[in-house]
């Protein structure tokens, strides 16, 4: 039986800040991953308020441990919302220092050995901040793409999410509660999660 660990790296929302339930996004992915056959080991490495660059300066040194020899060890990455957010009249990391700090992080990555999956940062409740963070998306998108990596793009369709927005409206103005978790991790389901992990182990197996 395969040792399948996966580190789940970024911000709040992969904390999942907000969730009554303590489980967030990732906790839900994880247990329809279980649903359909495929066990695994799941760490949870969110940090709220971190933006992309301050992930990028410790997913190495917090990996290690976690990635044992012998091991189908992996890296989910999902972060940016913070990154557009502006304090002291300046964004608090520049669109071309978010793209190189994710280009970092999946270069480290293949380096590694560690195949890599990318979540698009999630929108929030401002218009003008959105903006940027679909932006910011488009841009890890084309990154991802680069890389030959799996992206997984969620704002524009959580913009028309009505769980998701009346959630985030009536929280914090950035986490959602309940539903807005179970709009959020049905989009990566659908967006080939299952498929993901899967391919990737025939592709092991085979080899």
């Amino acid at each position: 039986m395969s040792d399948l660990r996966l580190l789940f790296f970024g911000d709040s929302l992969v904390a999942g800040v907000g969730d009554p339930s303590g489980r967030g996004w990732v906790g839900r992915v994880v247990a329809a991953s279980f649903e359909n056959g495929l066990a695994l080991t799941a760490y949870n490495l969110g940090v709220r308020g971190q933006t992309s660059e301050q992930v990028a300066a410790r997913w190495r040194s917090e990996a290690q441990p976690r990635v044992l020899p012998g091991t189908d060890s992996r890296i989910v990455v999902s972060f940016g919302a913070n990154d557009t957010t502006i304090e002291d009249d300046r964004l608090r990391a520049e669109p071309e220092q978010s793209c190189a700090a994710l280009a970092d992080i999946l270069d480290g990555a293949a380096a590694l050995g560690l195949i890599a999956l990318v979540i698009g940062p999630a929108p929030v409740d401002d218009p003008q901040q959105n903006e940027r963070i679909v932006a910011l998306s488009a841009s890890f998108s084309g990154i991802c793409s680069a890389a030959a990596v799996r992206f997984i793009g969620v704002a524009e369709r959580l913009l028309a999410n009505r769980a998701w927005m009346s959630e985030v409206m009536e929280g914090d103005g950035a986490h959602p509660s309940g539903e807005g978790y179970d709009a959020l991790a049905e989009l990566i389901l659908a967006g080939g999660w299952t498929d993901w992990l899967r391919a990737e182990l025939a592709a092991r197996t085979s080899g």
